[in-house]
């Protein structure tokens, strides 16, 4: 497995105190562009320089994995490569240095460069200690094998778990495991055929439809009613009409106002 490591040159700048005589010149807002330009620079290569270095399919920056596991976990990351050129690689750090797992893993993954030219079909697991996130890349080409939901799956229902009972070695070496099924097309066990993936937002729909076309039958039909039958029905009495076989009687409203009461005398 190739190691590649590449070299981020440093830059460092003095402080320019502008020429009192050079005013507002080009000359003068050229340098300090190229200043600011430089100070951009350097947090990205301070950055790149806090990546650990790929020195073999298991990178236990972090000392979670004991030295028979990690055996293990890379004889079977050395064997699967063999058969079908798709890389695996596990990786531990004590922390991300503040920054977010997603775009930590996102630019470790493609640093170290995994997976063979032109097929992207490289894979990294990633836990950062003291943060508590864990995280697969997965690379392009493998993207509709293992995808977000098998990762998800992996991590809540195997990782997780086993991280909680103290047992880093367990619970990683169970990923790898449950990864390699994935990726060889055996994926029933990680995701069962009657696994529901989410919940079904239609039931919600259809009930929002029925309850309004209840309440507005019930709210317009009212005054469809009270506006037609004078029209169309036939008065009988004060307030009272007949329509369609039916009887209809409407109340006269009326006024009134507030009150109240004492004790009388």
């Amino acid at each position: 497995m190739p190691i590649n490591a590449s070299s981020h040159p440093s830059a460092t700048a003095q402080g320019i105190r502008p020429d009192s005589r050079s005013g507002g010149s080009p000359h003068g807002w050229f340098r300090v562009l190229a200043l600011a330009l430089v100070m951009l620079l350097c947090p990205i290569g301070a950055m790149a320089d806090t990546l650990p270095s790929l020195t073999g399919r298991v990178v236990d920056d972090a000392g979670m994995i004991d030295t028979a596991t990690e055996a293990a976990i890379t004889a079977k990351l050395e064997a699967f490569e063999k058969a079908t050129s798709a890389q695996l690689v596990v990786a531990t750090v004590t922390d991300l240095g503040g920054e977010a797992i997603e775009p930590y893993a996102n630019r470790l993954f493609r640093a170290w460069k995994l997976g063979q030219a032109g097929d992207d079909n490289g894979v990294l697991l990633l836990v950062a200690k003291n943060d508590r996130k864990m995280r697969i890349e997965v690379g392009y080409g493998l993207e509709g094998t293992l995808t977000d939901l098998h990762s998800k799956l992996i991590i809540e229902n195997t990782m997780v778990p086993a991280f909680r009972a103290g047992d880093f070695s367990g619970g990683i070496s169970k990923a790898v495991d449950q990864i390699l099924m994935v990726l060889e097309g055996n994926a029933a066990e990680i995701v069962p055929p009657d696994y529901n993936q989410s919940p079904p937002d239609n039931d919600v729909d259809i009930l929002m439809v029925i309850f309004f076309v209840v309440w507005g039958t019930l709210f317009f039909g009212g005054f469809a009613m009270a506006f037609l039958v004078p029209i169309f029905g036939k008065k009988t009495g004060p307030g009272k009409y007949r329509w369609l076989g039916m009887n209809f009687e409407f109340g006269r409203s009326a006024s009134s106002g507030g009150g109240g009461w004492s004790s009388g005398r």
